[in-house]
């Protein structure tokens, strides 16, 4: 997997509903010029090396994080320390001059099978690189059940934090998978995977954008 994930123009906080530009905010269009997203670096139990990719859509204004073998799991024949995969992504984002942006909203998808008495977690943090603010949501999910799961972290536009203009800070996105057996049968198998059931896109960040000062 390509390295490092740096961004021209760092955000500083996230989630926020993933609409058209809002004139009262400032949003406007996406720039016209390309935004580059590239991975510095990929950490983690869930993401062995090669078993993540990111991508940007046409108009610049999502990009997706794809995983191959993002999987928790308790009982059966998994490994004790299986029960907890976590992710994290350094990202250099390569903003067009005269832009900054926030992280409007984190779409996550995968899929599950918990018997009844277990249960799971999804979580997602989000920090530059340096910055003693960090946002975090969980999403819990419990047995039986036996089906795709997706979740979404939204806020407010009013609640954006955007990128500080002309500023290059590394972005991460810390994700994590946790699931529990509890009251479940001894023996009996639970797991939680990140990516939808075809093993394509699991999660999806939608961008924000406006103009910075004096553009």
């Amino acid at each position: 997997m390509a390295g490092g994930l740096l961004m021209s123009g760092a955000i500083a906080a996230l989630f926020a509903t993933a609409l058209p530009g809002d004139p009262s905010s400032g949003i406007v269009d996406p720039p016209p010029d390309r935004i580059v997203i590239k991975v510095a670096t990929v950490n983690g139990s869930g993401c062995p090396a090669g078993t993540a990719a990111v991508a940007v859509s046409p108009d610049n204004t999502a990009f997706t994080v794809t995983y191959s073998n993002y999987l928790a799991q308790v009982g059966g024949n998994a490994d004790p320390t299986a029960f907890r995969k976590n992710c994290q992504l350094n990202l250099i984002v390569h903003v067009p001059q005269g832009f900054t942006y926030a992280i409007a909203s984190a779409d996550y998808r995968g899929f599950a099978s918990l018997q009844a008495g277990a249960s799971s977690t999804e979580k997602a943090s989000y920090y530059f690189q340096g910055s003693s603010n960090t946002a975090s949501i969980t999403h819990p999910f419990r047995g039986p059940y036996d089906d795709n799961w997706q979740a979404t972290d939204t806020t407010d536009w009013a609640q954006l934090v955007w990128a500080p203009c002309g500023v290059q800070r590394n972005f991460n996105i810390n994700t994590e998978l946790r699931v529990n057996a509890g009251t479940s049968a001894p023996g009996s198998s639970s797991f939680m995977t990140m990516d939808s059931t075809d093993g394509d896109i699991s999660t999806v960040y939608h961008l924000a954008w406006k103009e910075c000062p004096g553009a």
